[in-house]
């Protein structure tokens, strides 16, 4: 590596709108990675960058980021549909890549980019920071802890009230360059799910554009290899938004009113105190609330760390697991588009 003399990891964060300056440059500075350069070619963000980061160069484009070299990773906090592309310059060069999800706007050009980066020993990995949310590793251990028994189906919603669209790319921009809910926080939603019950075999969609030209209502029923159902649904038009996770088992249910302070029109449901995050719902209608398991996203980073600097450790995220969660979503467009249950086929994948 060339790390600096510090001996900490240099970083090029290419991209410095809402995912770079909002999350990938404060967690990659409490992860203790040094962002040394960010990409950006609006006099603005770079007066932005020059406030919070005054130490770090700024550059217009990417191209000009590799040519200067001296960098030990590259973090892609770019629009979506220029994704892939920006990975195979990225892994040309030889640099590891962070990319935020989702990885590409389809399976297909996803998996051209893991397997270049596999073929050529560039270390490839996604930014799936909602692992690491306290929300989700409590999820997480009420699963494994069997506190609802064998789980039946699962319901995460995303839903906001939003009736005049942000001005922004992924309001403006169509699906096949990255706009739309689907691509924005189904790879969140899809995610966890496979993490928690395994890859989706089948999907059925309803989606719909009310007032932006990618999709700004969806809903997705995903059916696991373990045999859960999961119902995952978003919206920018939920006025009353709905509880954030609904957990059924043969044994009791979880629930989790909200998320990330959003209103609900489940206040009920709200985690009791900062120690604890939903409740267990007994067979007999009694409920307890569930100990909060504490999260840090900027874990990711760290583990990124380690993976840059220490030869027996990995990548936080497989890639190949992105390239599964747009295969779903390439699959809910069938889907959506004939009114059927859709088999999700990951390329890449043996049948």
């Amino acid at each position: 590596m060339t790390a600096s003399s510090s001996g900490v990891p240099r970083v090029g964060l290419v991209g410095y709108g809402g995912a770079g300056r909002v999350f990938h440059a404060p967690l990659l500075a409490a992860a203790g990675l040094d962002v040394a350069v960010v990409v950006t070619a609006n006099p603005e963000r770079a007066a932005q960058v020059r406030t919070d980061l005054p130490a770090a160069a700024v550059v217009p484009d990417l191209t000009t980021l590799l040519a200067d070299g001296g960098l030990d990773l590259v973090v892609l906090a770019s629009p979506t549909g220029v994704h892939v592309a920006q990975v195979h310059e990225v892994v040309d060069a030889g640099v590891p890549v962070v990319v935020d999800k989702p990885l590409g706007v389809d399976a297909s050009s996803a998996l051209e980019a893991v397997d270049t980066a596999q073929h050529q020993g560039v270390p490839l990995t996604v930014f799936q920071n909602r692992r690491y949310d306290p929300e989700f590793r409590t999820l997480a251990r009420v699963v494994a802890d069997r506190l609802v028994g064998d789980v039946v189906r699962a319901e995460l919603r995303w839903e906001r009230w939003r009736p005049v669209p942000k001005q922004r790319w992924r309001e403006n921009a169509p699906p096949e360059e990255g706009g739309g809910l689907l691509l924005d926080l189904y790879p969140h939603l899809l995610d966890q799910v496979c993490v928690l019950f395994g890859p989706v075999e089948t999907v059925y969609a309803e989606l719909f554009a009310y007032t932006t030209v990618g999709e700004d209502t969806a809903f997705l029923s995903c059916r696991h290899t373990s045999g859960v159902v999961s119902h995952l649904g978003s919206t920018s038009l939920a006025a009353a938004p709905g509880p954030w996770l609904r957990l059924l088992g043969r044994e009791g249910a979880y629930v989790v009113g909200g998320l990330n302070q959003e209103p609900t029109a489940f206040a009920d449901w709200l985690p009791a105190d900062e120690a604890h995050l939903g409740w267990l719902v007994r067979a007999d209608g009694s409920r307890e609330a569930v100990a909060r398991v504490p999260g840090d996203q900027a874990d990711f980073y760290r583990e990124v760390a380690r993976a840059l600097t220490q030869a027996d450790a990995a990548m936080p995220v497989d890639p190949r697991d992105a390239v599964h969660t747009l295969a779903v979503i390439d699959a809910a467009r069938t889907s959506a588009g004939t009114g059927r249950v859709v088999e999700v086929v990951t390329p890449g994948q043996a049948p």
